[in-house]
């Protein structure tokens, strides 16, 4: 759990940034002057540092020099300043300072900043996970705000998105937190893959003899996933008939199988999904318009990864691990082109196509670091896409920082011979570390500086 200090003399502005910062998540310790948290700060180890810039005692880059005159480098530090101090600001920035924001400022936006410089600090690919189960967008870190409630309160969820979004990703995870101990069921069915002959049947089983070739009776989905989740994909596709039936466990919460007499009761959490417009379904008078509104009382849109640009690289790291782990081979890595070329590319079929593309790459590659080539099978040639692209100069200094981090891991995080290795100075390295987050720890045990986490 990453672990903040604050320092704001302001008791109101204090307590909020707290009380947001520990809801995020984040261990925080609570500074109302400079000396206090200068005095800290030498004494612990803290992941970033948000600091006002004005303070009684001492200023906030007073505090920043003064941490980074102790002989080690500085943890992230973030300024909070008003417009009059905003060149003030700026300074810090050339001096090393990791970003700013200027009152009056969106707590959000604060939170996802020090979230993207904690995230930056980790050398584990895993370990960038941290920041949500789901991703690091603002959209999806939106959706996972609201999770917890939701999944504490709500019985019926819609959520809707384009094919291979994520809807059952954020269904399972809201099954997780419902039931955190595991054990209950989670049943998936995609209405629009069964015939239409058949899904009465698959959701609400039958009793024997019910039909030619009921030879037994049979539990329908709907009793499978009692006590659990029951995940109805595409219910768009249900026919009228079952629209009506479905109409009716939501109000009675009972079912009644095929060809049998007696209700049976059913306590189970209903999560529908479709990428159909249901609202215009209801218009054009294909969709019941009370099962709309039945459905429809906590609705959740998954975006499409083109419009979460940021969850690309994060996802993409993240199935690297899953792959490798099940394939009992080395976590492939992502070279320059391919992280490229995955940024540039429109993604149609969204984090599905960007799964069944490394899965592949990783199936038909022999070499530890993919290329554009690899991922793409128009030559490493992305498909234009309409989702916002990273400027030059934060691609490269993002291809920089990655290249920094495989470097130190290859020498064990001892910072001169990866520095001979790259031809620069043990001091440019440092600085190069420093300015892309990648924080340089002392070992007891030799002195010697090596990368931290």
């Amino acid at each position: 759990m990453p672990r903040l200090c604050l320092i704001e003399d302001d008791p109101i502005m204090g307590e909020s940034l707290s009380d947001r910062f520990q809801l995020e998540g984040f261990e925080l310790d609570w500074y109302t002057s400079g000396r206090q948290a200068a005095q800290a700060l030498g004494q612990r180890i803290y992941d970033a540092v948000v600091s006002d810039i004005r303070l009684p005692d001492l200023s906030g880059e007073q505090v920043f020099a003064e941490v980074s005159r102790l002989g080690r480098p500085a943890p992230p530090f973030l300024f909070v300043t008003a417009h009059g101090s905003l060149e003030r600001a700026v300074a810090l920035l050339k001096q090393g300072a990791a970003d700013y924001v200027t009152k009056p400022f969106d707590i959000a936006e604060l939170v996802q900043k020090v979230r993207q410089v904690v995230g930056e600090t980790a050398l584990d690919p895993q370990a960038e996970g941290a920041a949500g189960e789901l991703g690091v967008s603002r959209a999806i870190r939106a959706l996972e705000q609201q999770a917890p409630r939701i999944a504490a309160r709500a019985r019926t969820v819609l959520v809707t998105g384009e094919s291979g979004s994520g809807k059952e990703v954020l269904a399972r995870h809201l099954h997780a937190l419902a039931h955190p101990g595991g054990g209950a069921p989670f049943v998936a069915v995609n209405c629009g893959a069964i015939p239409d002959t058949l899904i009465e049947a698959e959701l609400f089983g039958h009793e024997r003899g019910a039909y030619t070739g009921a030879d037994r009776a049979r539990r329908g989905h709907f009793e499978k996933a009692d006590g659990g989740t029951l995940f109805l994909d595409e219910v768009a596709e249900l026919t009228p008939a079952l629209q009506v039936k479905l109409l009716r466990v939501l109000q009675d919460r009972r079912i009644r199988r095929l060809g049998g007499e007696t209700e049976i009761e059913v306590d189970l959490r209903l999560v529908c999904a479709t990428h159909r417009d249901l609202r215009g379904l209801v218009a054009q008078g294909r969709f019941r318009e009370d099962l709309y509104y039945r459905i429809h009382v906590v609705h959740l849109r998954v975006p499409p990864l083109r419009e979460r640009p940021e969850d690309i690289l994060w996802l993409a790291r993240r199935f690297l691990s899953d792959l490798a782990r099940e394939q009992g081979e080395e976590v492939r890595t992502l070279g320059v082109s391919a992280r490229a070329a995955l940024l540039a590319h429109g993604w149609p079929g969204n984090v599905r196509e960007l799964h069944n593309r490394l899965e592949r790459a990783c199936v038909l590659t022999p070499h530890p670091e993919l290329t554009a080539a690899d991922l793409f099978d128009e030559g490493g040639e992305p498909a234009e896409g309409t989702g916002t692209l990273p400027t030059l100069e934060a691609f490269v200094a993002e291809a920089e920082r990655s290249y920094l981090q495989a470097v130190l891991q290859r020498h064990e995080g001892r910072v001169g011979v990866a520095a001979a290795a790259l031809g620069i100075s043990r001091k440019t390295l440092w600085e190069k570390c420093r300015r892309h987050g990648l924080r340089l720890r002392e070992q007891p045990e030799s002195g010697r500086e090596s990368v931290g986490s």
